[in-house]
C-alpha cells in the first residue's frame, strides 16, 4: 500500500541513431524513408516514425530533442525532464557511423556529427517554416513542456474517492 501511494515519474532518454545497430544493422520505426539497412537493402519504403511527436500525443509532459553535438542543451534537457513531474522524453540523436553510415555512404561519425549540427533548426524557427523547408532537417529543442496531472497521483485519488464511498 505505501508504494502505490508515492507518485512515480518516469524520464526516457532516447538515443535514435535511425537503426538497430547493436544486432546487425536492421531497419529500425525511425530509419528515414529511403535510407538502407541490413533488412532493407534496398532502402526504407515506410514513413519514419516520429518519437518525439508520440510521446506528446501519449501526454508527456516534456519532451525534448537534440543531437550529440550540443552536450550543453542535452544536460540541461536531461535535467529538466529528470525533474518534471510524470513522463518526460528527451530524445537524443546520435550517429551510428558503423551500420548506418556505412551503409548509407554518409561518411565517418564526425561528418554524421556536422551534419546533424549543420541541418538542425530549434523550434522556434521551425514553426515560422514550411513543410517543405523542413523537410530534410531536425527540429530540435523543448516541444513541449506542461504540468499534467501524474498518473498515480490521478489512479489515487480514485482509489480515495472510492474508498469513501
Amino acid at each position: 500500500i505505501h508504494a502505490a501511494r508515492r507518485n512515480i515519474d518516469l524520464t526516457v532518454l532516447l538515443f535514435n541513431n535511425h537503426i538497430y545497430g547493436m544486432t546487425g544493422g536492421q531497419v529500425s520505426p525511425t530509419t528515414p524513408k529511403g535510407k538502407k539497412a541490413s533488412t532493407a537493402p534496398y532502402g526504407n519504403f515506410e514513413n519514419t516514425f516520429n518519437i518525439s511527436g508520440l510521446a506528446q500525443a501519449a501526454g508527456a509532459s516534456f519532451v525534448a530533442r537534440s543531437g550529440v553535438y550540443n552536450a550543453v542543451q542535452l544536460e540541461n534537457y536531461i535535467v529538466k525532464a529528470i525533474q518534471k513531474k510524470g513522463f518526460s522524453l528527451v530524445e537524443i540523436m546520435s550517429p551510428c557511423p558503423t551500420a548506418y553510415g556505412r551503409r548509407n555512404r554518409e561518411g565517418a561519425g564526425v561528418d554524421m556529427i556536422a551534419w546533424q549540427k549543420e541541418h538542425s533548426v530549434p523550434i522556434a524557427k521551425a514553426q515560422q517554416m514550411s513543410a517543405e523547408e523542413l523537410e530534410d532537417k531536425l527540429v530540435t529543442g523543448v516541444l513541449i513542456d506542461i504540468e499534467r496531472p501524474e498518473c498515480r497521483a490521478e489512479y489515487q485519488k480514485l482509489i480515495d474517492r472510492l474508498a469513501n464511498q
